[in-house]
C-alpha cells in the first residue's frame, strides 16, 4: 500500500459537539435529556453499540420510579409509558434441595419493601426515554460501537471514534470497508453499562480506583415466558436464595409476573464463586426444576433469553467518577444497589447528576476539564445514601456464607436504616477480585448437569438463538486472547478450562486433536494437542470472560457495531 494510500485510509471524519455521551441506558438517555432540559441549545450526540436503543438492555426489572420521578415529573400523565405492571405482592423463599420456606415480609428491612416499583422491560423503557430524547433533538447514533478514547495533548480526553466497519478476519479492510468517525466535545460522558470497555480503559489510564475497594460483579441470566392465565399472578415479586447453589456459594433468582400472562425469570451468580466447575447456566435451568418453582411453567412457552453482568461492589467499589475531560455514570460506575437488585433509579440521578454539573461548566465558559462537583457530591446525594445502607451486605454474604451472610446482612440493613447510616461494622472490605477468587480444579470435583429436556431445561446454543444474536463472521475476533500458552497451561491445566462453564453463551470451548469438545471432567489429565475455541458469533455481550478469567488473559472490544444480541423486550 502506498504513503498516499495508508494517508487516506487513516483519516477519519470528525463531528463536533458540545458532549458526547457513549451509551443508550438509562444513565446515557437520562443525562442528554437533562442536558437539553437546561440548555436546549447543546448539540448532544449519543452512540449506542446496539442495533436500536435497547436491543443490548437486559435486567430484571423491578425499577424504583425515584430516578424517573426526578427527570421527568409529569410522566405517569402520559398514555404510552412503559410502567404498566405496580408491584402488588412480595414473596421472599429460601430453597433447599427437597422444599422451600416463605420468610415473612415483616422481618425484611424496609427498604427491600417493593411497594411503589413497577415490573417492567427496561430495554422498553429506554425506548420511551430514546424517543423523548429524539424529541428533545439529541442525535442518537444506533449501531455505532464507541472503540477509542480521543485524547488531547494534556491527556483530557477530547472524544470518541467509533470502530471501522467492513474489517476481514485479519484485520484488513475488506470490499465494505468504512473507516469509523471521531465525535468530539467540550465533554463526554461514558454509560456503556457494567464493565466497558473504554470505562475500563479510563479507569486504568487515570487509576480511578486506587482508592476503592475491587470491583465485584453477579452474571445475571434472565428467561421471559409466557405462562398459562390461571397460574399468572400480575405484579407478583418472587425472590429467593439456596438451592441449587451450595451455601458457600452467592447468588438467587427471581420471578417477575408482567401483564398479558408474561414471567420473567432469572438467576444470579456472584462471580467470586471458587469452584472452577460451576456453570451459572446450568446452576439456572436446574433452578427451574425445583418443586415450588416448575408448576409455573408447565405448558408454558419460552420468549426469550439473555445474559448480562451485574456490578456489585457497591459504595466501596465505587471509583472516581470524573477525569479530564468527562465522567463515568451509571452502571459504568458500579452503582447497583445488589440486595435490592436495582441499579435503573441510579443510573438515571447519576446521569442526571452528571449533565447538570456540565451544563453549567459549558455555560461558565469550561471545557475539558475535571468536573469535580460531581464526583464531590454523588455521595451526599440520593444515590450515595442508598448505597451506603447496604454496603456490607455483599461482603457479609462473601465472607460468611449465604445463610450467616443473609442472617447478619438483614441485622445490618435495620441497624443502618435506622441509624442514619451508621453500622457497628462499619464499611467491610471486598479483598479478592472475582478472578483472584477462583480456585484450582484439585480443589474441587466436576458438578454433573442433567441434559436438558427441551421443555423446561435448555442447552446454551437453543437460548442464544432466543436472544437474536448476530454476528458477521468476516471480521476479526473481538475477544483478544492475550497469551495463548498461558490460557492452556493454565486455564486448562489449572482450572479445568472455566471458560467453557461461566460463559452463558458457548463461545468457548477446548477440543481435542479430533476436535471433540473435552469434558469437563477430563481437562486436568488432557495431554498436549488440546485447542481453544472461540465462537465469538455466539457472544451475548455479557463481559463475564473479561471478569472471571483466573488469569485475566481475555479482553472484551466491541464488534462491529449494531451486532450482539436484539432483545425485544428483555
Amino acid at each position: 500500500m502506498s504513503e498516499a494510500e495508508t494517508t487516506e485510509l487513516d483519516a477519519r471524519e470528525r463531528m463536533e459537539f458540545d458532549v458526547v455521551i457513549v451509551g443508550g441506558g438509562p444513565a446515557g438517555l437520562s443525562a442528554a435529556i437533562r442536558l437539553k432540559q437546561l440548555n436546549a441549545d447543546l448539540e448532544i450526540v449519543l452512540l449506542e453499540k446496539g442495533a436500536e436503543i435497547g436491543a443490548h438492555i437486559l435486567s430484571g426489572a423491578v425499577v424504583d420510579p425515584s430516578g424517573i420521578d426526578a427527570l421527568l415529573p409529569g410522566w405517569r400523565d402520559e398514555a404510552d409509558h412503559p410502567f404498566k405492571t405496580p408491584v402488588t405482592k412480595d414473596k421472599f423463599l429460601v430453597l433447599g434441595p427437597a422444599g422451600s420456606m416463605t420468610l415473612p415480609n415483616f422481618m425484611m428491612p424496609p427498604l427491600m419493601n417493593n411497594h411503589g416499583n413497577y415490573i417492567v422491560s427496561l430495554g422498553n423503557v429506554c425506548r420511551w426515554l430514546g424517543e423523548k430524547a429524539e424529541s428533545m433533538e439529541v442525535q442518537i447514533f444506533p449501531g455505532f460501537a464507541a472503540a477509542e478514547v480521543l485524547y488531547n495533548d494534556d491527556g483530557a480526553v477530547i472524544g470518541v471514534a467509533t470502530g471501522d466497519m467492513g474489517l476481514g478476519k485479519d484485520g484488513k479492510p475488506g470490499p465494505n470497508f468504512e473507516r469509523g468517525v471521531e465525535l468530539t466535545g467540550k465533554y463526554v460522558l461514558i454509560g456503556e453499562g457494567a464493565r466497558g470497555s473504554l470505562a475500563k480503559q479510563l479507569i486504568a489510564k487515570y487509576a480511578l480506583d486506587k482508592d476503592c475497594e475491587p470491583a465485584k460483579f453477579g452474571l445475571g441470566l434472565k428467561e421471559l415466558w409466557e405462562v398459562e392465565p390461571e397460574k399468572h399472578q400480575q405484579g407478583l415479586v418472587q425472590h429467593s436464595f439456596g438451592w441449587p447453589l451450595d451455601m458457600k456459594t452467592g447468588g438467587g433468582s427471581f420471578l417477575y409476573h408482567l401483564e398479558d400472562n408474561q414471567v420473567a425469570v432469572g438467576f444470579v451468580v456472584h462471580l467470586n464463586y471458587k469452584n472452577p466447575y460451576l456453570s451459572p447456566f446450568e446452576e439456572f435451568q436446574k433452578f427451574k426444576t425445583h418443586a415450588a418453582i416448575a408448576p409455573l411453567f408447565e405448558g408454558a412457552k419460552r420468549i426469550s433469553y439473555g445474559a448480562r453482568v451485574i456490578t456489585e461492589g457497591g459504595f466501596q467499589s465505587v471509583p472516581k467518577l470524573t477525569f479530564p475531560g468527562g465522567a463515568l455514570i451509571g452502571c459504568s460506575a458500579g452503582l447497583v444497589n445488589v440486595p435490592r437488585i436495582k441499579g435503573s433509579h441510579n443510573a438515571v440521578l447519576s446521569g442526571m447528576q452528571a449533565a447538570e454539573h456540565v451544563a453549567e461548566a459549558i455555560a461558565a465558559g469550561r471545557e475539558g476539564d475535571e468536573i469535580s462537583a460531581y464526583e464531590d457530591g454523588w455521595r451526599d446525594s440520593a444515590i450515595g445514601k442508598d448505597l451506603k445502607l447496604v454496603r456490607n451486605i455483599k461482603p457479609l454474604w462473601s465472607k460468611l456464607g449465604t445463610i450467616g451472610g443473609v442472617m447478619l446482612g438483614g441485622i445490618d440493613m435495620w441497624l443502618t436504616t435506622l441509624l442514619g447510616g451508621w453500622s457497628p461494622l462499619g464499611t467491610m472490605k471486598h479483598g479478592k477480585t472475582d478472578a483472584e477468587a477462583t480456585e484450582p480444579a484439585s480443589k474441587h470435583k466436576p458438578i454433573p448437569y442433567a441434559k436438558p429436556d427441551g421443555k423446561l431445561t435448555f442447552d446454551r446454543l437453543s437460548s442464544v438463538f432466543l436472544s437474536n444474536t448476530n454476528h458477521e463472521e468476516e471480521q476479526p475476533v473481538h475477544l483478544h486472547l492475550s497469551d495463548l500458552a498461558l490460557q492452556e497451561s493454565s486455564e486448562l491445566h489449572k482450572f479445568a478450562g472455566p471458560s467453557s462453564r461461566y460463559c452463558p453463551a458457548g463461545v468457548y470451548e477446548w477440543v481435542d486433536a479430533n476436535g471433540d469438545t473435552i469434558p469437563a471432567g477430563d481437562m486436568l489429565a488432557t495431554g498436549d494437542g488440546a485447542k481453544f475455541v472461540i465462537n465469538a458469533q455466539n457472544c451475548v455481550h455479557c463481559k463475564t470472560c473479561d471478569i472471571k478469567d483466573p488469569n485475566q488473559n481475555i479482553n472484551w472490544v466491541p464488534p462491529q457495531g449494531g451486532e450482539g444480541p436484539v432483545y425485544p423486550n428483555m
